[in-house]
């Protein structure tokens, strides 16, 4: 193998390692309150999304942007890190997607299940 080659071969495994990792990095989510999970972008409790919530912990601004979005769902949501909440269900989980059955393929996050609803 050249020189050149196994630069690019270098270089291509160390693009691949940094895309990972920052697919993977950390992205807080925390509770300021009982029943309260906040992230960057927005706060909410077992009822849902909440404005004055996402005043409260991040301000007015924040909670303007999120809110002049357009519509969304105040019960179904997913926070920065990729865990997904629905209020209905009363259950948080690892991700948001279905599996082929038709059902929330996403594992149950006991965590994040237990800060924001008290299950």
């Amino acid at each position: 193998m050249n020189e050149r080659t196994l630069l690019a071969c270098l270089v291509a495994s160390l693009s691949s390692v940094a895309i990972w990792a920052h697919a993977h990095t950390a992205i807080p989510v925390w509770s300021p309150a009982k029943g309260v999970l906040c992230d960057r972008f927005m706060c909410a409790s077992d009822m849902g999304v909440s404005r004055s919530l996402t005043e409260k912990y991040l301000g007015v601004r924040t909670a303007t942007r999120l809110f002049s979005k357009g519509e969304f769902s105040l019960t179904e949501f997913t926070f920065a890190n990729g865990i997904f909440c629905d209020v209905n269900e009363r259950l948080c989980r690892m991700n948001r997607y279905y599996g082929a059955d038709g059902k929330r393929s996403g594992a149950i996050s006991k965590r994040y299940t237990a800060l924001l609803f008290g299950n």
